[in-house]
């Protein structure tokens, strides 16, 4: 991996090498960062080279990745989903331009399909079986489709909360399922001493410095849609962190290896019931405090993050905003995604877009803006959400006076 020159601590500093197996810093504990050669990105890849690879997934980015080479790259094809100018959207929105990045329409249907495939990448290269990690579903459900492709096994910890639909997708792909009685921290200390025990690839995101590397691909690919033409926002749902401090390293890299001329600002969007990233970021900090884990967007309900670091900085290095959504704000913009831009999104995947409402409201972004909001997960994830968002149905009998009435036509 001659792009890599290792792994740096978020917290000490120290510096060791990009082995596969690696986690935390092994002199403070803090979590790694994976740092490249930028000279020798530029020396193989031009942002033209990428319009002319026929490669359609997050792989076509590999002079960006920590990965040794294509021979066992996964069969399923994550990544380049759809990005849509949501016209309509922006105009209900009062904004200037508004685009859509549905990552709902990965193999397992969210973004955690990029991590959890750089998970098996990384677990093939340091020679383990088995992978396991905890999750409050989305990344359990990427992990158990992304290693069933592989062969290789999983054992999956969940909060017993956790929607029946992501329950029923790592139970199809095989993985072996243990709902955790419990917080999504009960969970996931349970899963780090199973993993310490049997020595499992670890595939937590806030231990594995490798799993943000997948993640970051969603800011290449925005950037390619967008012809390397950078919009002035992006948004993105926050729970344990990860996802936008990805977010926030593609875009850095693409800067540093001069793809793009200008780096945007983030919009970090939690739920009001659980928002300690926000939270602390609000307040100029990187002191947070646990919070309760009190809201229907269970793919973000972390009240206890294990990524807050890097989150933080992402939000104060991007001069971001932070904009916390209650419930009902979420169900709206379901509602708005689905209604007007044919986007069905999970409550997690439209927190984002909640979030450009609000803070077009608030007047925290400007209204002639141009925004991209990040769709983390499928509708067909929560299902009683979606039906609880959108409403139930008209029933009748077989009958044309009854289907007058109903209709009021």
């Amino acid at each position: 991996m001659k792009q890599v020159i290792g792994a740096r601590c978020t917290i000490c500093g120290h510096m060791i090498a990009a082995e596969p197996g690696i986690t935390v810093c092994p002199k403070c504990g803090g979590i790694l960062d994976i740092e490249y050669d930028y000279d020798f990105i530029k020396s193989k890849l031009t942002k033209y080279d990428l319009m002319d690879r026929e490669e359609q997934s997050m792989w076509r980015y590999m002079e960006f990745l920590p990965v040794e080479g294509p021979g066992t790259l996964p069969k399923l094809r994550v990544g380049m989903s759809p990005f849509y100018r949501a016209d309509r959207m922006a105009g209900l929105l009062g904004i200037g331009t508004l685009y859509i990045k549905d990552d709902g329409i990965n193999p397992t249907a969210s973004l955690k399909d990029r991590a959890s495939a750089m998970a098996v990448v990384k677990a093939e290269e340091a020679g383990k079986t088995t992978i396991a990690c905890s999750s409050t579903g989305n990344a359990a459900s990427s992990l158990a489709g992304n290693a069933a492709c592989a062969g290789l096994s999983t054992f999956i910890f969940v909060p017993s909360r956790a929607p029946k639909g992501k329950v029923a997708q790592l139970m199809m792909f095989g993985a072996k399922v243990i709902l955790v009685e419990g917080s999504y921290e009960d969970t996931f200390r349970i899963s780090a001493e199973a993993i310490d025990r049997w020595g499992w690839y670890n595939r937590n995101a806030a231990i594995n410095p490798y799993l943000m590397e997948g993640k970051k691909t969603v800011s290449f690919e925005i950037a390619e849609q967008l012809n390397f033409r950078m919009t002035d926002y992006v948004a993105i749902s926050v729970g344990d962190g990860c996802t936008i401090a990805g977010v926030w390293k593609g875009f850095k890299d693409l800067y540093a290896a001069g793809f793009i001329d200008r780096l945007p600002r983030l919009i970090s969007v939690q739920a009001e019931g659980c928002c300690p990233i926000n939270t602390a970021a609000a307040a100029g900090t990187e002191a947070w405090t646990p919070q309760e884990e009190n809201t229907i967007a269970d793919s973000i309900a972390v009240g206890v993050p294990r990524n807050p670091i890097k989150a933080i900085r992402a939000i104060r290095e991007s001069d971001g905003v932070t904009v916390n959504v209650s419930d009902e704000e979420i169900m709206e913009a379901m509602r708005l995604l689905g209604r007007n831009a044919g986007v069905f999104a999970e409550p997690a995947g439209a927190t984002g877009t909640a979030g450009v409402k609000k803070a077009v409201e608030l007047g925290l972004i400007e209204k002639d803006a141009s925004v991209v909001s990040v769709v983390t997960g499928n509708g067909l994830k929560d299902v009683n959400n979606a039906i609880r968002a959108a409403g139930e149905p008209l029933s009748i009998r077989p009958d044309m006076d009854e289907l007058v009435k109903a209709l009021g036509m």
